[in-house]
C-alpha cells in the first residue's frame, strides 16, 4: 500500500478539518500547505504532529513531493487551482462546490482526463451514517420503487458562522445551493437514482437584518423531475434561524422514510406509527463533524487500485453541478423550467 504525501491549499477553517481526516487515514499524511498568507513551519508542523512545508508561490508547491492536492481555498480560486494541479500530474481533493459556473467545472474534470488523475469531491455526506444507512434500507427493496423524494439543507450561515465573511458575496457564495444545499441536492440525486431531465426553481430571502449583506437570495426551493417519470424536491435555506437540519423524505411503492424513521410494507412494520433506524444523523453544519475521513480513505484505495473514486470521482459530482445550475439558471429566470442540456 502507497503512503499518500497530500499537499493542501489554503489555510482556513475546512482545511484543518481535511489535514485531521487524511492524517487519520492509514493511506496519506499531509506534508505540505499553501497559504496566500506566510505561515510558520515549526508551529504547523507541531500543532498537525508532522514535518508540513509551507508555500506562498503555487507553481513551487506543486513542484514539490506531493502525490495528491486538497483544494480547500476561496470556491472562485478552484477552477484555476485545479487546472493547474492536473497539469502538475496531481491527483485532487476539491471541496465544494466544485467551481462557480458549469463551465469552469467541466474544464477540471477535461484537465483531469487530460492529465489522467484522479479527483474526488467533498460531497462527503454520501459516506455519511445516515446516507450508508438510507442507500442500504433502498438497496433491500425495504421501500420498493421510489417516486418522491425530497431532501432539504436548512442551516443559517450568519455572522456566527466561519463562512459567514466570504459566503455573503456572490463572487464565492454564489447561491443557497452552490454554497451549501449542493449536499442536499446530491443527496437527493444519490436515492433517486434515475436521469434528470428538468428542473424548475424559485428563490426568494430572509428580511431578517442579520442576513441583509447577502448579495443573493438565500432561500430556494427546486423541482426535479426525472426522466423516467419520479419527482424531487430540493429546498436549501441558508438564512433560517433554527437548528441545523439536514430533511429527508423518500416515499416508495412498499414504504416510506422520514429522516431516522420507516415504514416498510415488505417488513409488515407498524402502519400507524413509524419503526426507528439506529444511525448517525446529518446534525451539524461544523466541518469538525462531516465524515471526510471515511470519504478519504476511499478515495486513497481507489487510487491504490487505479480506480475513479467511488460515489464522488470528478464524473459523478459533475452531474449533480449541472442539475444545480440548471436549478439556479430557472430561478434567474422566474421559475422557467430549463432541461439540462441548456447548461
Amino acid at each position: 500500500m502507497k503512503k499518500y504525501n497530500v499537499g493542501i491549499v489554503g489555510y482556513g477553517w475546512v482545511a484543518g478539518a481535511h489535514i485531521a481526516a487524511i492524517n487519520a487515514t492509514a493511506h496519506a499524511q499531509v506534508t505540505a500547505v499553501f497559504s496566500s498568507r506566510k505561515l510558520d513551519e515549526a508551529e504547523l508542523s507541531a500543532k498537525h504532529g508532522s514535518p508540513i512545508k509551507c508555500f506562498t508561490d503555487y507553481d513551487a508547491f506543486l513542484k514539490s513531493n506531493i502525490d495528491i492536492v486538497d483544494i480547500c481555498s476561496m470556491p472562485a480560486q478552484h477552477r484555476n487551482q485545479a487546472v493547474a494541479a492536473a497539469e502538475a500530474k496531481k491527483h485532487i481533493i476539491l471541496e465544494k462546490p466544485m467551481a462557480m459556473n458549469m463551465q469552469d467545472c467541466r474544464d477540471i474534470v477535461a484537465a483531469a482526463e487530460k492529465n489522467k488523475v484522479k479527483g474526488c469531491v467533498c460531497f462527503e455526506c454520501r459516506y455519511s451514517g445516515q446516507f450508508v444507512s438510507t442507500k442500504a434500507l433502498l438497496d433491500e427493496g425495504l421501500l420498493g420503487d421510489l417516486h418522491y423524494a425530497e431532501v432539504d439543507y436548512y442551516h443559517g450561515i450568519g455572522p456566527w458562522y466561519g463562512q459567514f465573511r466570504w459566503n455573503v458575496g456572490k463572487e464565492h457564495g454564489g447561491s443557497a445551493l452552490l454554497t451549501a444545499g449542493c449536499h442536499a441536492l446530491d443527496a437527493l440525486l444519490l436515492v433517486m437514482g434515475d436521469e434528470v431531465e428538468s428542473v424548475t426553481s424559485i428563490s426568494t430571502k430572509s428580511k431578517s437584518d442579520i442576513f441583509a449583506p447577502y448579495e443573493y437570495d438565500t432561500s430556494s426551493v427546486t423541482l426535479v423531475h426525472f426522466k423516467g417519470g419520479k419527482i424531487g424536491k430540493c429546498a436549501a435555506i441558508v438564512d433560517c434561524l433554527q437548528p441545523y437540519y439536514f430533511h429527508v423524505h423518500l416515499v416508495g411503492s412498499q414504504g416510506s422514510l422520514l429522516d431516522d424513521k420507516f415504514h416498510s410494507m415488505k417488513l409488515h412494520t407498524n402502519k400507524h406509527a413509524w419503526s426507528k433506524l439506529a444511525m448517525k444523523m446529518l446534525d451539524s453544519g461544523d466541518v469538525s463533524d462531516h465524515p471526510y475521513q471515511s470519504q478519504f480513505e476511499a478515495f486513497f484505495q481507489a487510487l491504490d487500485k487505479g480506480q475513479e473514486m467511488p460515489l464522488t470521482s470528478f464524473k459523478d459530482s459533475l452531474r449533480s453541478f449541472e442539475v444545480l445550475f440548471a436549478a439556479d439558471k430557472s430561478a434567474a429566470e422566474g421559475g422557467r423550467p430549463v432541461k439540462l442540456s441548456e447548461v
